[in-house]
């Protein structure tokens, strides 16, 4: 299980080698015990805390401590010290960021992610016979951008990352007009909007990817990769650029799970505030989105090279696919 700890004041701390979540509600203190061999990780919100004997008996039994912001963003976390990494991964990954082996990895990444964005189009026209045309239209404009993002050939990612972006940029701007166009129209949105998010959908979206972000950086760690060292966005970005490369394929988990909330009308205003220029989840909509993410994540199934995997196992198995291919070790 996963202990996600995202109310105002609560300590993680240790007793009798439990871990024991304590926290106030309703005026009244309350506490939780959890057996460390039960817990796959933790993840703090800011306003929580930990004790150092927390952190050593989760190290001790390869528990993921994660801290993060309000809105789901991951600034840091606790490792163990066997990370399962090599040199000759990590030398080989700096190399190919330079060459057209960082090319091949990264229209591998984003014509899946387009690819993704088409079969959930898809599943979507099955079950909206009103709309279908509409969608179709829509489907067949990002497998146009598709076959174009595919034919683009370069010998490193600075020659050709600005046509990628202007592909994925469009894709992605018919993919989630498409979406919104979809919901009911008190949840519809005006494109994309990050820190903060214009309108609900895209609050929940955000703290979704959040999240992903957080378990895309376990699987690179896990397989020896360097989650800072990227292809595409290490120019872009002061932060785990590996992690905004890999992640890309993946993005519809989280897509698919917040538009289920609002299609299944499980949303309403009670999960999110108003905040300063824009919309923030609250403690209750991150628990919505938190319980239905990590059952996708850790439960569902998904066909992954012929064989039912959960999604997350489907990460992992790319990134060492990724690792193993980087050392010419497949």
């Amino acid at each position: 299980m996963q202990l996600v700890i995202n109310t105002f004041g609560t300590y993680v701390h240790v007793k009798d080698e439990l871990f024991e979540v304590s926290f106030t509600k309703d005026g009244e203190k309350q506490k939780h015990h959890f057996a460390s061999q039960k817990v796959t990780s933790i993840l703090l919100s800011k306003g929580s805390a930990i004790s150092t004997d927390a952190v050593i008996l989760a190290i001790k039994n390869n528990i993921d401590i994660i801290v993060f912001e309000y809105d789901g963003v991951p600034i840091g976390r606790f490792w163990h010290s066997r990370p399962g990494s090599t040199s000759k991964i990590r030398k080989q990954q700096l190399e190919a960021s330079l060459n057209e082996i960082g090319v091949f990895w990264i229209k591998n990444w984003l014509t899946r992610k387009l690819e993704n964005q088409i079969e959930f189009l898809k599943r979507l026209k099955n079950h909206r016979p009103l709309d279908a045309d509409n969608i179709l239209v829509v489907i067949d404009s990002i497998i146009t951008l598709k076959l174009k993002m595919s034919a683009i050939n370069g010998d490193n990612i600075d020659s050709i990352d600005d046509t990628l972006r202007g592909l994925e940029g469009t894709s992605g701007r018919l993919y989630f007009q498409t979406l919104s166009s979809l919901l009911n129209e008190r949840y519809q949105f005006k494109g994309r909007s990050f820190r903060p998010a214009k309108d609900a959908f895209n609050a929940f979206l955000n703290y979704a990817y959040g999240v992903l972000y957080s378990r895309v950086e376990k699987v690179l760690v896990i397989a020896g990769l360097d989650p800072y060292v990227g292809f595409m966005h290490r120019d872009d970005y002061n932060m785990k650029s590996m992690v905004f490369d890999f992640i890309e394929p993946y993005r519809s988990y989280a897509d698919e799970v917040v538009f289920k909330l609002f299609s299944a009308k499980k949303v309403n205003d009670s999960y999110t505030d108003s905040i300063t220029n824009g919309i923030s989840l609250n403690s209750e909509g991150k628990n919505l989105l938190l319980q239905s993410l990590m059952n996708f994540l850790d439960e569902e199934k998904i066909k992954y090279n012929g064989r039912n995997q959960t999604p997350m196992n489907a990460m992992q198995m790319d990134a060492h696919n990724f690792a193993n291919r980087l050392i010419n070790k497949v």
